[in-house]
């Protein structure tokens, strides 16, 4: 996570992974086994949208969109904002849409089911220092590789598809 997401010197980095550690060792009364060691580069399997439209125009556009279609649930919606607020802390505007489709997670989870970290699918919408609107997502391409998935290659390019579709939408205000 360091890495890939410029996060250099971030001390809180250790206190989450000790807590996360103690939170999994605990749950499986057991010791963990590391992951195999990762290299990735900032922003590495993360694809970006830049919107025209200020942040609560893109987040209600983004959230519009998923919401009509028939194909898609909304799961959750965090406000990391509010949430940093909540604990007198200041943050730009950064939300995450969570949202899925079975029919289409499903059958890569039956490929591996460690991709059920990844799902289901994440935007996130943040606004920057300077005012502009982003929106974030994983590239399935980059969840394909990091999961070894093979043979669901129609189902990766209809999750690419969609996930640009909507980011598109969003950022464009259509």
């Amino acid at each position: 996570m360091e890495s890939r997401y410029a996060l250099n010197g971030v001390e809180s980095l250790s206190q989450i992974s000790g807590a996360l550690e103690n939170l999994v060792g605990a749950a499986i009364q057991n010791n963990i086994s590391s992951s195999i060691s990762q290299s990735v580069i900032e922003n590495e399997g993360v694809v970006t949208v830049t919107s025209s439209q200020d942040f609560e125009a893109t987040y209600q556009s983004l959230k519009g969109t998923i919401s009509a279609n028939e194909n898609l649930s909304i799961l959750a919606e965090l406000d990391h904002q509010g949430n940093a607020e909540s604990r007198g802390l200041e943050l730009r505007p950064t939300k995450v849409l969570i949202f899925g489709n079975p029919n289409l997670g499903t059958p890569l989870m039956q490929e591996s089911q460690t991709i059920g970290l990844d799902l289901p699918q994440k935007i996130l919408v943040w606004q920057n220092a300077e005012g502009t609107v982003h929106l974030f997502y994983n590239d399935p391409e980059f969840l394909k590789q990091r999961h070894q998935i093979t043979g669901r290659d129609a189902e990766i390019q209809q999750i690419a598809t969609a996930l640009g579709n909507l980011t598109n939408s969003a950022a464009d205000g259509n």
